[in-house]
């Protein structure tokens, strides 16, 4: 069992480092205007990211980008979670990131929403939760019922992430409500200015985050804008959830990282009654237990996104690194708060956005009980 990351992907780990440390800490404290990058880092950083060779990362080589593997993109995400400079969720400044739904799509689909949206001339959302199915996709009331070559589709969608500039939804829907999230939900292409659909409400987040309500009333979509078979929606959602899960499990280690580096400097040359921090045993075995606890969770994510490139890996793999660095996250991000004092609660350091932001990924993306639950049926049935 070899542990050492494959020397091109260690490469691409200290590119990215260097393109963290020299061009988005240095502004991380002013990069933002509300939810979004300001416009002028936009161009600059996308500029830079050309030159460095960290354009379209994920996008398949076929289409072309990079293709990376998970284990690569798990290793990149990480190390861009260091710094706050960038959106906490969506569009970052890497280029067109396009969902497995878009990949899947038949050529026709692909020249219509796919490839206008990997040069930058379209954005897509992706909606799935309402109000009473946001854990349990098998309650969704969102309806999609066929009439001839169209189907028309009502409902409502809530927290739907950069749902307001977006050109097309990638939405889940119910075809078949009596089979729930096993067999009864589909996947529709929803162009944004279909007649009947609205967004009526903004949300605001205590990250810093913005997401929409949005009304389907009687919204006719062509039967071709159906993703793959009709009831295979969960299937076609959960291809981008899990990878979307280990996502989320690099926040929290590259927040971790990040604190471990603003700690192990800050205690060393605070002095409280004659004596540096790093010399109290509570600071010390707090730094002793993140870092065993960072270690840890990279190699648990490391190991579940290899076993995702090599189609060995199971969902339950993704809520393992999940809940375990999500919570590390929001644990190391809360430690160097504390250790900071006063100055750690201020805006002028970018912990207490950092701890913002880690506390919302114990929610979002599935949170950690109904996880915990899923896998407890698993544990139960190894012991039968």
């Amino acid at each position: 069992m070899d542990f050492e990351l494959p020397e091109e992907i260690r490469l691409l780990r200290d590119t990215v480092r260097k393109f963290v440390d020299r061009e988005l800490i240095p502004i991380e404290m002013h990069s933002m205007e509300g939810p979004e990058l300001k416009p002028e880092y936009k161009k600059s950083l996308e500029a830079k990211a050309r030159e460095m060779g960290l354009w379209q990362l994920d996008t398949p080589a076929e289409f072309g980008g990079q293709g990376l593997s998970l284990l690569a993109l798990a290793v990149v995400w990480e190390e861009v979670h260091r710094s706050i400079a960038l959106p906490n969720r969506g569009d970052g400044v890497f280029g067109p990131s396009p969902r497995p739904i878009l990949l899947r799509l038949p050529e026709p689909m692909k020249q219509k929403y796919l490839y206008p949206l990997l040069r930058g001339e379209k954005s897509a959302a992706f909606a799935q939760t309402e109000p009473e199915a946001g854990s349990d996709p098998g309650r969704m009331k969102t309806r999609a019922v066929r009439q001839g070559d169209h189907y028309i589709i009502n409902g409502y969608k809530r927290f739907i992430s950069h749902a307001k500039g977006s050109d097309f939804l990638q939405l889940v829907a119910a075809t078949d409500p009596e089979k729930g999230s096993r067999g009864g939900l589909s996947v529709f292409i929803v162009d944004m200015d279909s007649k009947g659909l609205s967004i009526v409400r903004e949300n605001h987040h205590m990250m810093g985050d913005v997401t929409y309500e949005i009304a389907l009333d009687d919204v006719r979509v062509p039967v071709e804008n159906l993703v793959g078979e009709e009831g295979q929606g969960m299937r076609e959602a959960q291809s981008w959830i899990s990878r979307n899960r280990v996502h989320q499990a690099t926040h929290g280690l590259g927040v971790t990282q990040r604190c471990l580096e603003m700690i192990g400097k800050y205690a060393q040359q605070r002095v409280t009654f004659g004596e540096p921090l790093s010399k109290r045993q509570a600071v010390q075995f707090a730094v002793a237990d993140l870092y065993t606890k960072y270690q840890t969770g990279q190699l648990l994510t490391h190991r579940t996104a290899w076993k995702v490139d090599k189609g060995i890996a199971s969902r339950h793999d993704a809520y393992m690194c999940k809940i375990f660095c999500t919570e590390l996250g929001f644990e190391a991000a809360d430690r160097c708060m504390q250790f900071h004092g006063a100055m750690g609660l201020t805006d002028e350091m970018p912990i207490e956005a950092m701890w913002r932001r880690s506390r919302s990924y114990l929610i979002t993306g599935g949170p950690a009980e109904i996880m915990r639950a899923t896998l407890a049926r698993e544990v139960f049935k190894l012991y039968q």
